[in-house]
């Protein structure tokens, strides 16, 4: 099982060092800093010098790579990819450009984005999975087939219109919550409600789905006709059979998405205007500050990843085939 676990930490390293150097090309040999000065400063008609005084002033005036100029170790230390890139392993995401410490902005921001993503995430798994258990076992009946025609309409629909209608009628006809904002404390709970719920409505389409087909086919497998022939019932079965064999392929979809609870929902902080990482993000790329998205890419590739490492080792727990590999 160690053995299991180092090979794939080994293996995110350079998964991570990638993804690194992807985020370099794309936002400082394809978009240069000159590109990025005349965006901030109004368009081609910049003057030379207002790009380059830009430039300085944001620590974009180095060489990319090689700074051929410096001594020593200053010719790789004195250059963009050591300060802007090579400082995001070591969590060092340095300043935005209107000079705000973007680390700082992240750990206070995670707060509201994790205040929505947890309570939807356990909510959500429990409706989902206890819906989709009832389907299964009324299987091939009239609730297995309405149950399977509700939820591909509901995942058919976007995730707007439950936002917008939420809002319309929870807010603004009965007032039972308000339509936007956010506040700290217990305060915090009447603005969470409706996002919460807007959530868990829009996503149970697609989980109860999911999960019906992971249960559907675990039914159909030998050890379930061996206990039923033992003389178990069909909830025996299915709760004390079915539902554990079936943890490996939920922790899939479970586990790699905890990490990623971090990063917020860009929709839904926007729209109910909760200033969490998903609306940092989103307001950054309207203002185009290429710091803070270059920093956000970054911790979102860093989160998945450990979400896959996570998955990994779940797999160790409730497998023990895989702790043989």
């Amino acid at each position: 099982m160690t053995a299991y676990i180092v090979r794939r930490l080994l293996y995110a390293f350079p998964i991570l060092i990638g993804v690194n150097l992807l985020t370099f090309l794309l936002f400082f040999v394809i978009n240069t800093p000159d590109d990025m000065a005349r965006l901030h400063l109004g368009g081609k008609r910049v003057t030379q010098e207002a790009v380059d005084k830009w430039k300085a002033d944001h620590g974009y005036n180095k060489p990319l790579a090689i700074n051929l100029s410096a001594q020593g170790s200053g010719k790789l230390t004195e250059t963009i990819f050591f300060e802007k890139s090579l400082r995001l392993f070591f969590f060092d995401f340095g300043r935005a450009d209107d000079g705000r410490n973007i680390g700082a902005d992240i750990r206070q921001r995670m707060w509201p984005s994790l205040a929505i993503a947890i309570p939807g995430l356990l909510v959500g798994l429990f409706v989902n999975v206890t819906v989709a258990m009832l389907i299964a076992f009324f299987r091939a009946s009239y609730i297995d087939t309405w149950g399977v025609i509700v939820a591909v309409a509901m995942m058919s629909i976007s995730s707007l219109f439950y936002i917008i209608g939420g809002q319309f009628l929870f807010s603004k006809m009965l007032r039972l919550v308000p339509i936007s904002g956010y506040d700290g404390g217990l305060n915090a709970v009447k603005f969470l409600i409706l996002p919460v719920i807007i959530g868990l409505i829009a996503g149970v389409g697609t989980g109860t789905r999911w999960y019906r087909t992971i249960f559907l086919e675990e039914i159909g497998k030998d050890y379930v006709r061996t206990a039923r022939a033992k003389g178990l019932s069909e909830l025996t079965v299915l709760f004390g059979h079915v539902l554990r064999n079936a943890l490996v392929p939920i922790l899939t979809g479970v586990v790699v998405v905890i990490p990623l609870l971090f990063l917020g929902s860009l929709i839904t902080e926007s729209f109910f205007s909760i200033p969490g990482l998903g609306s940092y993000t989103i307001d950054a790329i309207n203002s185009q500050d290429f710091a803070i998205v270059r920093a956000m890419v970054f911790l979102g590739s860093f989160l998945y990843i450990i979400g896959l490492l996570l998955t990994d080792i779940s797999y160790t727990w409730v497998d023990p085939r895989v702790r043989l590999n």
